[in-house]
């Protein structure tokens, strides 16, 4: 009898042994397959990884944009809902606050007093000959008239091109994405929670792109070359409404 249950348990065990690789005093381990259950993306070269990133972020119908970007020595603070016939949320810089809604090409400015006034003056500078408070009494009136109202800029104005490039969905997310030097890719990550594949430009100085490993290969952070600012982007293909502001709260640029 001893015999046969030697015998019986020793099966169990070589069969348990061919399932797992492991356990009844074996020494092998089977590998855990890091791609399991994954979209991939992981498995391909590094360009290839980005190139999908970049595809997926371009036929997706939003983002939500928010974090810091450095352009030619200026901050900027950035929160934006982006998708393709406009976009809306709120930029500050130099101190300054504003929020912007663009639908199709209809473009609307909302900022407070101060800001205004920093505008009179001349990028946060009192105009010549203004009080201390920035601007003449003037133009303190004009700014306290808009403050908290939304402007519509006019497509011809000098501001708009650079103000509606921060509605863009396409624009910005092209000027953004782009990774510099040699692309290789890094270690696995997590970012908000859910598993990414980390790919480097110029072994980090030409920044670092987390991409998503579960479903489509969304981009969703991107730290950028020469500490220009980091971006987190998600939401992705989550629609939102755009609506133009009331009557009440809309004044004529002129």
């Amino acid at each position: 009898m001893r015999t046969w249950k030697t015998a019986l348990a020793a099966a169990t065990c070589a069969g348990l042994a061919v399932a797992t690789l492991a356990g009844c005093g074996g020494d092998g381990e089977k590998k855990k397959d890091p791609d399991a259950g994954t979209n991939g993306v992981g498995k391909l070269p590094a360009d290839r990884i980005e190139a999908r990133a970049r595809q997926a972020a371009e036929r997706a119908g939003a983002v939500h944009l928010t974090g810091n970007v450095v352009s030619k020595g200026r901050t900027y603070t950035l929160d934006m809902r982006l998708k393709g016939d406009g976009g809306t949320g709120q930029v500050s810089t130099k101190g300054s606050t504003f929020q912007l809604l663009r639908i199709d090409k209809e473009l609307y400015l909302k900022a407070g007093a101060d800001f205004w006034g920093h505008e009179q003056g001349g990028d946060a500078t009192p105009a010549a000959g203004s009080g201390k408070d920035g601007g003449s009494a003037s133009d303190r009136a004009a700014a306290r008239k808009l403050d908290g109202k939304y402007v519509k800029v006019p497509a011809g104005d000098p501001a708009y091109k650079q103000l509606s490039g921060f509605t863009d969905k396409a624009m910005l997310l092209d000027g953004l994405l782009g990774l510099h030097g040699e692309i290789t890719s890094g270690k696995r990550a997590t970012v908000g929670g859910v598993p990414t594949i980390r790919v480097t430009g110029d072994r980090g100085n030409g920044g670092t792109l987390d991409v998503l490993l579960r479903g489509t290969p969304y981009p969703l952070r991107l730290h950028r070359a020469g500490g220009a600012g980091v971006i987190q982007l998600a939401d992705w293909n989550k629609d939102f409404s755009l609506t133009a502001p009331p009557k009440s709260e809309l004044i004529d640029y002129g």
